[in-house]
This record gives structure tokens, C-alpha cells and sequence, in this order.
């Protein structure tokens, strides 16, 4: 097997939403979009993000096809977490948890965007 890509679609009430934050906040750029779809890359690499309007006729199992979000983390590890959330926070986003460090090293935060999606910064080894 040879994946040349990989993407992460959400199912969220508010596309636009979304995929505002992602850009806004988390840098992403739209690749390409349609009525109930955005679907963003990071100019760094790593997966493509894909929101999908909740309900949309065309999602594939029908039986899975609510909201994404409960128990779900959008998880970037980054060199500089303390400089990004600060960045971030100045900027309007909402925060979920403010920087913290766990026992076994990982430094945290998280914050929330306008359909409940959390996105947590991760450093490791401070």
C-alpha cells in the first residue's frame, strides 16, 4: 500500500465556521469547497481537513452521518506552544484549557471552535 494522502473529515452544523478557524487560527488554506463542504491543507504538511455539513444527502454510511465532536480532539504538535497560545487566545479564539503540563511531560491547551471541535496544541519534553 502506497497512501500518498491522508485527510480527517468532520461533520459539523456550520462549515464555514469551521473552516474559518482553521484558517484563522491554525493557518490551513482552502483547497476546494462546494455547497455543504470545505476541504483545507496546511502549507507544512501533514493531513488535509475536510468538514462536511451534518445531513448531507450524499454521506456514505447514512447510519454515522451526526456531528462530529463529542470525545473528539484535533491533536498538532508543535515547537512553540506557549508563543501559539497566546498567539491564538489574542486572536478571539475560546479557550477550553489554558497551558498545562502533564506528569509524564506533555504540555497542553486546548480551545474550541464555533461548532464545539476541540483543538489541542501539544509539546513534548519541556
Amino acid at each position: 500500500m502506497n497512501i500518498t494522502q491522508t485527510a480527517i473529515s468532520l461533520n459539523v452544523a456550520d462549515v464555514e465556521a469551521s473552516g474559518s478557524f482553521a484558517k484563522t487560527h491554525f493557518g490551513y488554506v482552502e483547497e476546494m469547497s462546494a455547497e455543504g463542504f470545505v476541504s483545507l491543507k496546511h502549507p507544512n504538511g501533514g493531513s488535509n481537513l475536510i468538514f462536511l455539513t451534518t445531513g448531507l444527502a450524499t454521506f456514505k454510511p447514512a447510519e454515522i452521518a451526526g456531528s462530529a465532536g463529542q470525545g473528539l480532539l484535533l491533536v498538532f504538535v508543535v515547537d512553540d506552544l506557549d508563543e501559539q497560545f497566546k498567539r491564538i487566545e489574542a486572536s478571539g479564539a475560546q479557550v477550553i484549557t489554558p497551558p498545562e503540563t502533564e506528569p509524564w511531560g506533555e504540555r497542553f491547551c486546548q480551545f474550541a471552535d464555533p461548532n464545539g471541535i476541540v483543538w489541542q496544541l501539544v509539546q513534548w519534553g519541556q
